[in-house]
C-alpha cells in the first residue's frame, strides 16, 4: 500500500481542490442576482445563434473535413518521435532516422496548410454571419415604436448593433470549431493512447473527472463575469453617447468636473467588472494546469516503475518508446484542454452578448400592421378625429375626446399653451403612439387598418428640432430616393432654398458635418422643408417649424407655405399666430381639450382663448419694435 501513497496524496489534494470548488459554486448559486432576461440556456442560446449560420451550413462540412485532416499531426508525431527514441536506443541506419523525419515533416506541412485553409474558410463565414446578425439588430431596432425607442439609450442600442455582434461573430469564425477541433484531438488521443498501453491511458484518463467538475463550475462563474462586462460596457458606451452629445451644454454651464466624475464612476465600473473575469480565470488555468501536472506525475510513477523495474503494468509491458509517446501525449491531451478553457471563457462571453442581442430582438414592436391592413396608394387628404382620448402613461390623459375634421386641401393650425396636445395630435395622425380611446380617419379609413408604411408615406413633416445627417445637401435632401439633380432644384425652388445652397461651394455636394452644425438653424430648417417636398406628400405637417428661426427665413417659408396650400393638405402647429392667419381653421386647445375653432377672424370675434393669445403676441411685438 505504501508504494502508492504518493498518487493517493495527489488525490487527496486534487478531491480538496474540487470541494472548494463544488461549496464556492453552491454559495454563488443561492446568492445570484435573479434577472429573467438572462436566464436563457446555453444550449438555446447555441441553437439560436446556429439560425443564423444555417444558409452557410455547406462550408462547415468542408473545414470539418480540413480540420479532421490538421488533427492527424498531433496524433503521429508522438508516435513517430517514440519511433525515434526506439531507433537511438538501439543500433539503426541513417536512412532509417531520415524516412521517419521525413514523414514527421510531410504530416507536419499538411497540418499547417489545412490550419490556414480552415481559417480562411470560417473567417469568411463569420464575417458573413456578422453583418447578418447586425443587420437584423438595426432592421429590428428601426421596427421600435417612438415610444419604446424613448426608453432606450442611443448608446445601448449602439452597443447591441456593434459591440456585441463582434463577440458572437468570434464564436462561430474561433470558438466553436477549435473547441471541437480540440475535442477531436482529446478523443483521437485517447484512441491512439489506448491502442499504445491501455493501462497508462486508464491512469491518464483518472484525472478526467476532475477537469470536467472544474470546467462546469467555472462555466458558471464565467458567464457572471462576462454579463457583469457587457452590463458595464453597455452603460459606459450609453454615457458616452449621450454626453458627447450633450457636450456644448456642459461646457456652457462648467460642469466638465462632474461629467468627468460620472465618467469616472462608469470607467471604474468597467474595470472592476474585467477585473472580475480576469480573477476567475486567474483560479480557472492554474487548476487545470495543476491537473495537469498530477497527471504527468502519475504517468513518471508508474511508467517509470515498469520500466525501471522491468515489470509489467497491467498486463503490459512499458518500453522506452512508450514512456516518451506517452510523455508527449501527455502534452497532446491537455494542450487542447487548455485551448478549450481558454475557448470556453470566449464562448461564454459571446453567450452574454447574444444574450443582450436577443433582448432586443425580443422586444415586441408596440406599433405592428393589423392582419388586415391594406395599402393605400393615393389619399385625398381628408382627416377626421372622432372622439380621441390619448395618454403617454396611463391615466394620465393628454387628449380627452378630440374631435375634429380637416377637408382635402384645407390648411388647419393647432395653437394653445405647451402641453395642450398640439403635437401629439401630429404624432397620432402619422401612427407614432396608438390611441386609447376613439379613431382617427384618413380618408373615411381607420389608420389602423392602413400599413404603417403606406399610411406614412402619405405625410411629410417638418419638425422644430431639424435633423441632418451626415453627407451632402443632395443626401439630405434626397434621403435615398432616386431623383434627379433638376427634381431637388425644384423642390428647392418651391421652398426658397435654391438661394443659399447656389451660395455654397459646392452647391448640392456641400458636406453637412454631424447634425448640420455647419448650418444656420434657418438654413437647416430650409433643407428639411426642401426634403419633405421632394417626397410629394399629399398631407404637410409643420409642427413649431418657425420657432427657431429669424425673420427672414420665416418669410421665406411663409411664402412656401402659400405655394403650398394648393398641393394638398396642410396642418401646422405654431405659436406665431402671425404665421397662420390665412389658416381655412384654427384649433385651440388646452388640457387636451378643443376649446375653439374657426378661422381668424372668426375667433377674434369670439373674444376668448384665441383673442387673448393673439392680443397678447401684438403687445409683445409692439413692445419689441419700441
Amino acid at each position: 500500500m505504501g508504494e502508492y501513497s504518493p498518487i493517493l496524496i495527489l488525490g487527496a489534494i486534487i478531491g480538496l481542490f474540487s470541494l472548494c470548488t463544488i461549496v464556492a459554486y453552491l454559495v454563488f448559486k443561492k446568492h445570484k442576482p435573479k434577472d429573467l432576461d438572462r436566464q436563457m440556456s446555453d444550449w438555446a442560446l447555441l441553437l439560436r445563434l446556429l439560425g443564423y449560420a444555417k444558409e452557410y451550413w455547406y462550408m462547415f462540412p468542408i473545414a470539418l473535413v480540413v480540420m479532421l485532416i490538421s488533427v492527424a499531426h498531433d496524433v503521429i508525431s508522438p508516435l513517430l518521435i517514440g519511433d525515434i527514441q526506439e531507433l537511438l536506443s538501439e543500433s539503426f541506419e541513417l536512412a532509417e532516422l531520415y524516412s521517419i523525419i521525413i514523414v514527421y515533416v510531410a504530416v507536419l506541412a499538411v497540418s499547417m496548410l489545412c490550419t490556414y485553409l480552415q481559417a480562411l474558410i470560417l473567417q469568411s463565414v463569420g464575417q458573413k454571419i456578422l453583418s447578418k446578425l447586425r443587420q437584423a439588430v438595426y432592421d429590428h431596432i428601426q421596427c421600435l415604436s417612438h415610444n419604446q425607442l424613448n426608453h432606450i439609450p442611443v448608446g445601448v442600442l449602439v452597443t447591441r448593433a456593434v459591440h456585441d455582434p463582434s463577440g458572437v461573430s468570434n464564436l462561430f469564425t474561433n470558438v466553436l470549431v477549435t473547441l471541437v477541433k480540440n475535442v477531436m484531438v482529446v478523443i483521437a488521443v485517447v484512441v491512439a493512447m489506448l491502442m499504445l498501453n491501455y493501462g497508462l491511458t486508464l491512469v491518464m484518463l483518472c484525472f478526467m473527472p476532475y477537469t470536467i467538475l472544474l470546467a462546469y463550475v467555472f462555466r458558471k462563474f464565467f458567464r457572471n463575469a462576462h454579463r457583469n462586462v457587457t452590463d458595464a460596457n453597455t452603460a459606459l458606451n450609453a454615457f458616452l453617447s449621450e454626453n458627447l452629445s450633450g457636450m456644448k451644454i456642459t461646457q456652457i454651464f462648467n460642469r466638465e468636473d462632474r461629467k468627468m466624475e460620472e465618467f469616472l464612476q462608469r470607467s471604474d465600473g468597467l474595470k472592476k467588472a474585467r477585473q472580475g473575469r480576469i480573477v476567475i480565470a486567474s483560479f480557472f488555468r492554474p487548476l487545470i494546469q495543476m491537473i495537469n501536472y498530477c497527471s504527468l506525475l502519475a504517468l513518471f510513477y508508474f511508467a517509470g516503475k515498469g520500466y525501471i523495474q522491468e515489470t509489467d503494468f497491467l498486463g503490459q509491458t512499458i518500453t522506452a518508446s512508450v514512456l516518451v509517446s506517452f510523455y508527449m501525449y501527455n502534452s497532446k491531451f491537455y494542450r487542447p484542454l487548455f485551448a478549450i478553457v481558454d475557448q470556453f471563457d470566449a464562448l461564454q462571453q459571446a453567450y452574454a452578448s447574444a444574450e443582450k442581442i436577443f433582448r432586443v430582438l425580443d422586444t415586441q414592436p408596440e406599433l405592428v400592421d393589423e392582419a388586415d391592413a391594406i395599402e393605400v396608394p393615393e389619399i385625398r387628404g381628408e382627416i377626421e378625429f372622432r372622439d380621441v382620448w390619448f395618454a403617454y402613461e396611463p391615466d394620465v390623459w393628454v387628449l380627452r375626446g378630440v374631435s375634429f375634421k380637416v377637408q382635402p386641401g384645407q390648411t388647419v393650425a393647432f395653437v394653445g399653451a405647451t402641453g395642450s396636445g398640439k403635437t401629439t395630435i401630429l404624432s397620432l395622425l402619422c401612427r407614432n403612439y396608438d390611441i386609447q380611446k376613439g379613431q382617427i380617419l384618413l380618408d373615411g379609413i381607420d389608420i389602423r387598418k392602413i400599413k404603417i408604411s403606406s399610411l406614412r408615406s402619405h405625410f411629410g413633416q417638418m419638425l422644430q428640432d431639424v435633423f441632418l445627417f451626415s453627407g451632402t445637401v443632395r443626401d439630405n435632401i434626397a434621403l435615398g430616393l432616386e431623383v434627379s439633380d433638376r427634381e431637388v432644384w425644384e423642390a428647392m425652388r418651391l421652398v426658397n432654398a435654391d438661394g443659399f445652397v447656389k451660395n455654397l461651394p459646392d452647391g448640392l455636394s456641400h458636406e453637412v458635418r454631424e447634425r448640420g452644425n455647419n448650418f444656420s438653424a434657418g438654413q437647416r430648417q430650409l433643407i428639411s422643408f426642401a426634403r419633405t417636398v421632394l417626397h410629394k406628400p399629399a398631407v404637410m405637417i409643420m409642427d413649431e417649424a418657425t420657432a427657431n428661426i429669424d425673420t427672414e427665413t420665416e418669410v421665406l417659408i411663409q411664402d412656401s407655405l402659400e405655394k403650398m396650400r394648393n398641393i394638398g393638405t396642410v396642418l401646422v402647429v405654431a405659436h406665431r399666430l402671425s404665421t397662420i392667419q390665412n389658416a381655412d381653421n384654427i384649433i385651440v386647445l388646452s388640457q387636451g381639450e378643443i376649446l375653439e375653432q374657426g378661422n381668424h377672424q372668426q375667433l377674434l370675434s369670439l373674444h376668448g382663448r384665441y383673442h387673448k393669445l393673439y392680443t397678447l403676441q401684438q403687445q409683445k411685438e409692439l413692445l419689441q419694435k419700441s
